[in-house]
Order: C-alpha cells, then sequence, then structure tokens
C-alpha cells in the first residue's frame, strides 16, 4: 500500500501523565487509509491516550504525531459524561458540531436508525440520563456518525449493548468504508472486523503493529514469546558456561586471568544479546467475595417489578421469586425495559414489589461506577469499604486486583474504567455483602479477568442479583433462577 495511503503515523513519540507516570515511550506505528484496527493493552496500558493523542486532546512530550491534512476525526467515548447527562437528544448532538446545524433534526433520525435506537422520532426532546446504559451506548456511537468522519475512533462500543445491538454494530462496522480504530475487550466482536492490531506494552510502554484478525494476531504473539524464550534460554546457558569458565581461570592466576576477563567480557556481550520479552498481561489474583456472617432465611423476596413498555411507560409485573443464601438470579432483557432502573432501586431498598431482609449488607456494582467517590484516592476509596480497618488486609486485596504502587495514591476519577471496575470489585471484597447486585460487571474489563471474576462470582455464597448481556461469561456463573423483564 502506498506511503500516501498513511493518514495517522507516530513517530518515537512519548507521553506521561505528569511526573513519574510514563504511559507511551518512543512509540511507532502507521495507520492506512481504510483499515480496521483494534487497540489491545492491560487496564491502564493507555489505548484511550491514543485517542487523545489522536484527536490532540494531548499532546506528545517528545516525538511527532504527523495526522493527514482535511481529515475529519469522530470519537465515539466510553461514557456519557456526567454534565452532559442533563441535555436533551438534541443539545447533546449539537455538541458533536463547532457550529451550528439548522438541519440536526433529520440528520439525527438517521443516525439513530444506523445504530438501531427504535421509536427514534420522539426522542429529541428527551433528557440523555433517562436512557438504559445500553440506548447511552448507542447515543455515544450515534454521536460520533453523525459527522460522517474520515477516521471513526472507537472507545468501549459494546459496553451495555445487547446481543441484537452487538450484532448490529458489528454488521455496520463490516460494511463502514472508511478508517475505524476500536478499543475493546470483546474477542468475539473484535474478531469479526478487525484486520490489523495494536498491542500496547504496559512494561515496555511500546506500541507492537499487527496485521491480521485478532485472533491471528493472539496466536502471533504467543509464537514470538515461545521464540523470544528458547533464545533467551540458549543465551543463559552460553552465559552462566562462560562465568564458569572465567571463574576457573581466574583461580589460576598468571596469564591465565586474561583469559578470565575474555570470558567475563563474553558473558557481558551475550547478556546484551537477550531479548526483552514481551511480558504475558498480568492477570488478576483468584479470589472470593466473601459474604455477611450468620445468612439465613429469606435474603430477598420478589413479589412483582417494573419494567419500561412503549412510549417509556412504567408497566407493573407479578412474580414469585425467594433468594436464599447461595441463591443467585439472572436478570435478562433487551436495552431500554430497565434493568439497570430496577437493580438501582433494589440496591437502595425502594423497589416496590422486593422486600429485603432487615439488615443486610448490599454491595452494588454499578455499571457507570458511580458509587465510588472518584474524588477520593485508591487508598481511601478501599479504607472507607471496610467496617472494622485494617491496612495490611486491604493493601492484600488491593494488590490482587493489581492495584499497588502509585496506583493507590491516585484519585479514583483519574483512573482507567477498567481500573475503576478493578477498585469496584476490590471494594465488594471489603465489604463483605449478604446481597451482591451486579449491573454489567464485564464492562471495561480486560477478558483475561473475566474468567477469574466469573468463578469467584459462582462461588459467591450469599445473595445475587446479575444483569449481563455476555453469555460466554454467564456461563461460567451458577445461576439457580433466570427472571426475563419482557416475558
Amino acid at each position: 500500500m502506498a506511503k500516501a495511503d498513511s493518514i495517522v503515523s507516530f513517530e518515537k513519540a512519548s507521553f506521561e501523565y505528569g511526573v513519574n507516570k510514563p504511559i507511551l515511550e518512543s512509540v511507532d506505528f502507521t495507520i492506512r487509509r481504510g483499515t480496521k484496527t483494534t487497540i489491545m493493552g492491560q487496564n491502564g496500558a493507555g489505548k484511550s491516550t491514543i485517542f487523545g493523542l489522536i484527536t490532540k486532546v494531548h499532546t506528545p512530550d517528545s516525538g511527532k504525531i504527523n495526522i493527514s491534512e482535511r481529515m475529519t476525526i469522530a470519537i465515539s467515548r466510553q461514557v456519557i459524561p456526567r454534565d452532559e447527562l442533563d441535555l436533551t437528544v438534541r443539545a447533546f448532538f449539537e455538541k458533536s458540531f463547532k457550529e451550528k446545524k439548522y438541519d440536526i433534526d433529520p440528520r439525527i433520525d438517521e443516525v439513530l436508525e444506523a445504530v438501531n435506537l427504535k421509536g427514534h422520532d420522539k426522542v429529541h426532546d428527551r433528557i440523555i440520563g433517562s436512557f438504559s446504559g445500553g440506548q447511552q451506548a448507542r447515543i455515544l456511537l450515534a454521536s460520533a456518525l453523525i459527522q460522517n468522519p474520515d477516521l471513526l475512533l472507537l472507545d468501549e462500543p459494546t459496553n451495555n449493548l445487547d446481543k441484537a445491538g452487538i450484532e448490529h454494530l458489528t454488521k455496520f462496522l463490516i460494511d463502514y468504508k472508511k478508517t475505524v480504530i476500536v478499543i475493546s475487550h470483546d474477542a468475539d466482536f473484535l474478531n469479526a472486523f478487525t484486520d490489523g492490531v495494536l498491542y500496547l506494552d504496559i512494561y515496555t510502554r511500546k506500541v507492537e503493529q499487527y496485521p491480521g484478525n485478532y485472533f491471528v494476531v493472539l496466536r502471533d504473539i504467543e509464537a514470538r514469546m515461545e521464540r523470544e524464550n528458547r533464545k533467551n534460554a540458549q543465551l543463559a546457558k552460553e552465559i552462566q558456561d562462560n562465568k564458569d569458565k572465567a571463574n576457573f581461570f581466574a583461580n589460576k592466576g598468571g596469564q591465565m586471568r586474561l583469559v578470565a576477563k575474555r570470558m567475563r567480557d563474553k558473558a557481558e556481550e551475550l547478556e546484551e544479546e537477550k531479548v526483552d520479552v514481551r511480558k504475558e498481561d498480568k492477570t488478576i489474583r483468584p479470589f472470593i467475595i466473601p459474604a455477611e456472617n450468620d445468612l439465613s432465611g429469606d435474603i430477598v423476596a420478589i413479589t412483582g417489578f417494573t419494567v419500561l413498555g412503549k412510549n417509556h411507560k412504567p408497566v407493573q409485573k407479578r412474580a414469585s421469586i425467594t433468594l436464599r443464601k447461595g441463591h443467585h438470579l439472572l436478570l435478562k432483557g433487551p436495552n431500554g425495559i430497565g434493568k439497570s432502573t430496577l437493580l438501582e432501586s433494589i440496591a437502595q431498598n425502594k423497589a416496590a414489589g422486593v422486600v429485603i431482609k432487615s439488615g443486610t449488607r448490599i454491595g452494588y456494582y454499578k455499571q457507570d461506577f458511580s458509587m465510588l467517590d472518584f474524588k477520593a484516592t485508591v487508598y481511601d476509596c478501599l479504607m472507607s469499604a471496610m467496617g472494622k480497618k485494617d491496612e495490611q488486609i486491604m493493601r492484600g486485596v488491593a494488590a490482587g486486583f493489581l492495584l499497588t504502587g502509585e496506583i493507590m495514591k491516585t484519585y479514583v476519577g483519574n483512573l482507567s474504567e477498567g481500573q475503576k471496575g478493578l477498585v469496584a470489585f476490590a471494594r465488594l471484597c471489603l465489604e463483605r455483602p449478604g446481597l451482591l447486585i451486579l449491573d454489567e460487571p464485564t464492562n471495561h474489563i480486560n477478558f483475561r479477568h473475566l474468567p477469574i471474576i466469573a468463578e469467584a462470582l459462582s462461588k459467591f455464597e450469599g445473595a445475587m442479583i446479575m444483569v449481563s448481556h455476555v453469555p460466554e461469561f454467564v456461563s461460567k456463573i451458577k445461576i439457580n433462577e433466570i427472571l426475563d423483564l419482557e416475558k
């Protein structure tokens, strides 16, 4: 492909957040016109930072970032900022443009149709915050599409989307003729359209560029690591042989000391030949979420609940569900039916038709992490979750979720979304709930962590109510009962 087809290139680009927080060091890569590229990397490696550098929200500390002239760029963010949740749909889309658009309503209709948000003809004056998490995810995508950009940047676009939403988005991206860069932890979604991968190595702070789809790249990375490990093992053997010979000749004295020096020099040369093997993503340690002590009897009784029907009107439904110790309930239903609203009302013990045993401690994992104090440090956020304060126990739990060192001093609001998710799980371990409520617990989480999280939830000995649109994740968790809100 001709060099003229390059629309974004990083040349020895480095970036750090403040002092002693390097993210990227001398990064090189190129994005070609019309390609669909995935950005992979551990939580906190700097995936969203790459987007910030492309959109010029950030400026590199050194090196160059070349952007094709007159190229338009639009980004679909991970979450809607809190200060924009009170906007109407029309006002939210108007913010996507620098200049006022007088014909914006039909354009809004067109992009809402593209993201499969039904009933769009009646939502122009509706408040953004009144939409479900899945509907907000579609609106975020639509706010990028309405700009008809040459380069579309998607940051975790499948978060909160139901199966139908993910299928619709996948087809859209396969058919999309322009350039796309996607950050996602959804392997099957990525493999459907990806033709190249940028891998951010959190240890070397470099970017490795690979051609091919997602699963091909994973195999390439594993094969490269195996070759490098074999080479290093061979070098290590030669280094040790030279050191042993150097020690032997050094003890002989006289001219033999010169031979010993040559052997030591040879060992140092071989050390320099060792390859920096790309370390595998660290995964969180296996963990349990301890349940509240002395749980007995009916912890939750559900005799009725409210969902949203046509035209966003509440509909009352009946149920007969009892959750006891070790009983796990899965809530199902399409985006917009009111799953998150129901979970929040249960977590606040305000849901009509739902009775929670008095004194039950509730642990709540909310999909937008608003149950966390964004103005607190990670240290303070975790300490506040403990009934009996014990810093040693807290730090042990935190380390299991890769929350160590400088991260502990970082404000929660400054963490990546994936790191916020790990903080949320660490808090649940420290809270020891009797009732665990989980709203899309896979959002933003590195796919390598998901089997460990699934195992912990499956073994939870208290009562649990969960919403998740990820069948592979749910299949690994013990579910005793399913409540389909649509039926």
